[in-house]
């Protein structure tokens, strides 16, 4: 699976489990202790993984076996589809393996039901290795602690066309870089161009509302509070955007693919990428090729969205210690940054994003948005709250769009998207 900022925002499955549920360790429960020996056998699974990285992550396990004589790790791969339910199957079944690849959203419901380790009193020892943002974001609403090791890391930075800048009267040098900036610009565009040039070809999504400052839950994480003051002013900023043509038309329908074609014909002026996206442009569109510009996401905080994976520790584990020593294995910096060098990712360890390869121009596309995207993870933050599933996501688009096409006011449209939310949080549990 080629992992891109695309699958991890593709990634977020609810998941339900009954607080009974038990882990592999059976009712009684493993130890908290990671204090012993590191010895035994134990489960790791991965997602979608072993096709493209089965010598790596062979090499991995052998490594910690060396290290750690007297332990044996048995590894497990589960495909994309379906991923989710499997996760739960195991859980309710009492087979979930001991060590998992977890996304934020799917260790939220584990740690409501007493099966991920909390890291920050098992492991707390090891927080310091991993950037905040990261080890934060496998935090639980209504819980304290940690409930998974940061794994990989993934953002976006933002490609413009200076051409279509410069003709709308803007310094193509100074791109937008919060959301007041941005919204001005998308008018001028817009003027200048007699609405054939949009800004932008996506409505707000909820990591929008979170990177414009938005309180996205109640401290409680009983509630979401996306609704307030400043998430109206929000959509009430897009609402005009739409209808001033400075957001694409038909970006209430809008795909990745259909969003990159639109900047790809200049019909846009901004948009997420990779640097896959650099090669195309460099093949289908040189005039766009050569007057590209990256720049950060936008953002009102100074943080931008990252998107996270996790390695969580079955708490019910008959060898916490070994699971402990192994989840902090393959996350630790070393293998991290072995990792990244295989597939376009960012390793969540401290200090790792100032390595020469995260940092220092080639001459090549890929590097040059490598450095970029390198460069705003060392403080981003994962605004997607770890209970805001599939269906929620669903519920604030089709509000976002009601509200954009004027049949309800932007406080009444996310009024509701809130009340939506809330209700699929309580059929959580």
């Amino acid at each position: 699976m080629r992992i891109s900022r695309r699958t991890f925002a593709a990634a977020a499955v609810a998941l339900l489990l009954p607080l009974s549920a038990c882990g592999s360790g059976g009712d009684d429960g493993g130890s908290t202790d990671a204090s012993g020996k590191v010895e035994g056998d134990i489960t790791f699974q991965t997602w979608n993984l072993r096709a493209n990285f089965k010598p790596y992550f062979e090499g991995l396990i052998a490594d910690f076996e060396k290290k750690y004589p007297g332990t044996h790790v048995k590894w497990l791969d589960q495909p994309a589809e379906g991923y989710a339910d499997k996760i739960s199957a195991d859980a309710a079944g009492g087979t979930l393996p001991d060590v998992v690849n977890v996304s934020p959203d799917l260790v939220a419901p584990l740690a409501k039901a007493g099966l991920a380790l909390d890291l920050d009193k098992a492991a707390s020892t090891y927080k310091s290795e991993y950037l905040d943002g990261a080890w934060a974001s496998h935090e639980v609403p209504g819980l304290s602690g940690t409930y998974a090791f940061p794994w990989y890391l993934n953002t976006g930075p933002l490609f413009y066309n200076k051409a279509l800048f410069k003709e709308a009267g803007l310094d193509p040098s100074t791109p937008p870089k919060t959301y007041d900036e941005l919204f001005a610009d998308a008018v001028q565009l817009a003027k200048k161009s007699d609405g054939r040039v949009a800004t932008l070809a996506n409505v707000p999504t909820v990591e929008d509302f979170g990177r414009y400052g938005v309180q996205l839950m109640n401290k409680e994480g009983t509630g979401f509070a996306f609704n307030d003051a400043k998430g109206v002013q929000l959509l009430t900023k897009y609402k005009e955007l739409y209808d001033a043509k400075a957001l694409d038309p038909q970006a209430l329908t809008a795909t990745p693919e259909s969003s990159g074609k639109k900047f790809l014909t200049g019909a846009v002026a901004m948009n997420p990428g990779s640097a896959l996206d650099l090669g195309n442009f460099k093949k289908q569109a040189p005039n766009l090729y050569r007057n590209i510009g990256i720049t950060d996401q936008i953002t009102s905080t100074g943080h931008v969205n990252m998107y996270v994976m996790g390695v969580m520790v079955n708490s019910r584990t008959r060898h916490t210690p070994a699971a402990v020593a192994f989840a902090h294995f393959v996350t630790d910096a070393r293998n991290q940054m072995s990792f990244a060098k295989k597939v376009a990712i960012f390793p969540s360890t401290a200090g790792s994003l100032d390595d020469p390869y995260f940092t220092k121009e080639d001459g090549t596309d890929e590097t040059r948005v490598r450095i970029a995207a390198a460069k705003s993870l060392k403080n981003a933050v994962n605004y997607t709250p770890v209970l805001f599933s599939e269906q929620m996501k669903t519920a604030l688009r089709n509000e976002v769009a009601k509200a954009l096409q004027g049949k309800e006011s932007p406080e009444a449209a996310l009024d509701n998207a809130v009340k939506a939310c809330d209700q699929l949080l309580k059929q959580q549990g």
